[in-house]
């Protein structure tokens, strides 16, 4: 079987750019309050129109320029989100329909911070066993549209935003490519993260009384996702890098999951790497939850951060709770 490799990587964010003194101006936070909570400077957020399936469509066709590959070579789209446009169908065939390439199945991941991870994980799997030959993969989110905005929100608003990155895997004939994952969930602590509405078990799916509520927002008991992802990243990187016989000191880069700048400077103690071995962008992008990852990956490819036979460990941690890493050689 081959494993998977990296043929091309691309990403793309919206042109408004979002400071902390913008948020300042809308709720009781300052540009001190975010920096020293969680690293990040400024964000990315949509304009009225702009959607998660258009972000996408631009960073995918960065990534098949970057392959050397027109959009009618692929074989099939996964897409990972949890903000869709719509609430069914998935964005994977709007994302189709924008490529131009109907009749190839496009499949959606709903894993929220790990989606990206799960993503791989699955395309991986699909061109291991033959099944297809090129696989676009994609984590692109809008955030921005489901933060409440006002002090009521503000440990959620100020953290999360928008963007696309996105990935072509194809497969390979060396030793290069995806050579493990290492992927988990405990939905014991489901609620700690999460979106309560709408939701298929109220009728109707969403009220008045919830609207008032903010149940319709993003709810997140800060504290204890940091408690667990400080933990399990860095035992999720360890796990893959045992798998093959590797220690973090054989890392070229680690990119995690962009949650908050103070978390990934404690996985970087954890996991006792020097500061080139560990790429953030949060200070500029903010979380932008199954977009983190590749919009960080491509940024290291473009600057020459990644290299042909590099190793690259990726990991996430994120609602659900949903947890994994993958480790690459580039």
């Amino acid at each position: 079987m081959s494993r998977a490799r990296f043929l091309g990587t691309g990403f793309a964010v919206p042109d408004r750019v979002v400071t902390n003194d913008d948020l300042s101006a809308l709720m009781d936070t300052s540009d001190e309050w975010i920096r020293t909570r969680t690293g990040i400077q400024e964000r990315r957020w949509v304009r009225e129109g702009e959607t998660g399936a258009g972000l996408a469509d631009q960073a995918a066709r960065r990534a098949l320029e970057a392959a050397g590959l027109e959009p009618g070579e692929l074989d099939a789209i996964v897409y990972a989100t949890s903000t869709p446009d719509h609430f069914a169908p998935g964005n994977g065939v709007y994302l189709q329909r924008l490529l131009g390439v109907g009749g190839i199945p496009s499949i959606d991941i709903r894993n929220q911070c790990s989606g990206f991870i799960y993503a791989l994980s699955v395309a991986d799997a699909f061109i291991r066993c033959g099944q297809f030959r090129r696989v676009l993969v994609v984590g692109a989110e809008l955030q921005s549209t489901g933060m409440d905005v006002s002090t009521r929100g503000r440990n959620t608003a100020v953290i999360f935003a928008d963007g696309a990155g996105a990935v072509v895997l194809g497969p390979g004939n060396d030793e290069r490519g995806l050579l493990a994952f290492d992927l988990h969930g405990d939905g014991t602590y489901a609620e700690k993260l999460w979106v309560d509405a709408p939701g298929s078990m109220y009728h109707p799916r969403v009220s008045h009384e919830q609207i008032e509520a903010g149940r319709h927002f993003l709810d997140m008991d800060g504290k204890e996702v940091f408690r667990h992802a400080v933990a399990r990243m860095p035992e999720s990187v360890l796990a893959v890098l045992a798998a093959t016989g590797q220690t973090p000191a054989d890392l070229r880069l680690l990119v995690a999951h962009q949650a908050n700048l103070r978390i990934t400077e404690m996985i970087q103690r954890t996991l006792q790497l020097r500061d080139d071995q560990v790429y953030n962008n949060i200070m500029r992008y903010g979380n932008t939850t199954a977009a983190s990852i590749p919009i960080a990956l491509d940024e290291c490819v473009r600057a020459g951060r990644v290299r042909a036979g590099d190793l690259v460990a990726l990991t996430a941690f994120g609602s659900g709770f949903l947890w994994g890493s993958a480790l690459v050689r580039w």
